[in-house]
């Protein structure tokens, strides 16, 4: 026998044993074994009457309709007859209270495990994985709506340990309705692989502490392990990762991150330049709004000034109109692999502020605008 065969068997042997299991199958084989009895008693004493079945068809046709439909297509006259028509008739209504059980006990099974994120969602592609969970997460994820108006919230996966009456009541909200879920550790390859990582095209990592009881490194230690893992199942997936101290900045860069968010830093900058009292926070508050149209903005300008001299696209955001403000350049925009294809020097995403007027714009390169209602 083949080992295809053998495999075949095991299969069968196994899906068998799981169904002798289930106290569902010994009740359907009860109530199955109940109707071919009375099936057979209907056919051995209503044949020797003038109730119409005069053959195994005709009884097996009354067992079925008195199953199926509750009704009695023939008059049985004999006592044992009728009597075994009650039992057609009632375990008929008995059998499909067990198969209409079954179905909804598996509908709400499928149900439940989509609401708790334990199955591989249906295949995507081009969506956003948004890794980890913090306090705050629902504003976190308006705010990322809002940010990238190319992405719907159809488009978002979270993968998280999070408790799922948190994810839950995330999606109590008409806004998140149609984010997807999955449940489990986002460094781990099979919960990616149930996010279908391999066709994602962007992923934000947050620094997840999970209970709260873990440290700082041993955060961001599981941020690089995540990416590290994400980057090995889809070199050319856009990654930007959130860490809480710079010490394991460079592993995140050996890693092939695309962008780094260093939180702390940035909260240390922020409260350094408040104490100065000249309002910069204000300043970076309006800079960095969550507008995607407002504040810094990071988009493309016109194939044809590749080559050009710097000064030469300034002058064409000044021939647009105040509202857009040339602020520099974002070289090497993109990921880790583009980068790698074409042989390109630097860091990815290397933001270049205000170069000299005679500065050659290079290939993949993008502008850095200040913008106040501009349109793209």
């Amino acid at each position: 026998m083949s080992k295809k065969s053998n495999k075949l068997r095991r299969k069968l042997f196994r899906s068998l044993k799981r169904w002798l299991k289930n106290p569902f199958s010994y009740l359907l084989i009860l109530i199955l074994a109940l109707i071919v009895l009375s099936t057979y008693v209907v056919y051995k004493t209503e044949t020797k009457t003038d109730s119409g079945i005069t053959g195994l068809f005709d009884a097996v046709w009354h067992t079925i309709v008195a199953v199926v439909a509750a009704y009695y297509d023939f008059y049985v006259k004999s006592v044992p007859g009728r009597f075994a028509s009650l039992v057609l008739l009632l375990f008929g209504m008995a059998l499909w209270a067990v198969i209409i059980g079954k179905i909804t006990s598996v509908i709400m099974d499928i149900q439940s495990k989509n609401n708790r994120g334990l199955k591989k969602i249906r295949p995507m592609k081009g969506h956003f994985l948004l890794c980890g969970w913090k306090n705050g997460f629902e504003e976190l994820l308006a705010t990322v709506l809002r940010s990238n108006p190319d992405i719907t919230p159809d488009m978002i996966v979270l993968v998280n340990n999070a408790p799922s009456q948190l994810v839950e009541q995330l999606k109590e909200n008409i806004e998140f309705k149609s984010v997807k879920y999955v449940a489990g550790d986002f460094s781990d390859a099979d919960t990616l692989k149930r996010a279908h990582i391999e066709t994602a095209s962007r992923i934000l990592v947050l620094a997840d502490s999970g209970n709260g009881k873990s440290s700082n490194m041993e955060v961001d230690s599981r941020t690089v392990l995540a990416v590290l893992t994400m980057k090995n199942m889809n070199p050319s997936v856009y990654i930007s990762a959130e860490l809480l101290d710079e010490k394991l900045a460079e592993h995140l860069r050996l890693a092939h991150c695309d962008e780094i968010i260093l939180t702390q830093e940035y909260e240390h900058s922020l409260l350094a330049t408040a104490s100065s009292g000249q309002g910069y926070s204000n300043v970076i508050k309006s800079l960095i709004s969550d507008d995607s149209d407002t504040g810094i903005i990071v988009t493309d300008f016109p194939a044809s000034y590749v080559g050009k001299s710097y000064q030469e696209l300034e002058d064409f955001y000044s021939k647009k109109g105040e509202s857009e403000i040339l602020v520099g350049l974002l070289l090497n925009s993109g990921n880790y692999q583009q980068m790698k294809k074409d042989s390109l020097e630097g860091s990815c995403n290397e933001p270049l502020l205000t170069p000299k007027g005679s500065y050659i714009i290079p290939k993949y390169a993008k502008s850095i605008l200040v913008c106040s209602n501009c349109i793209s």
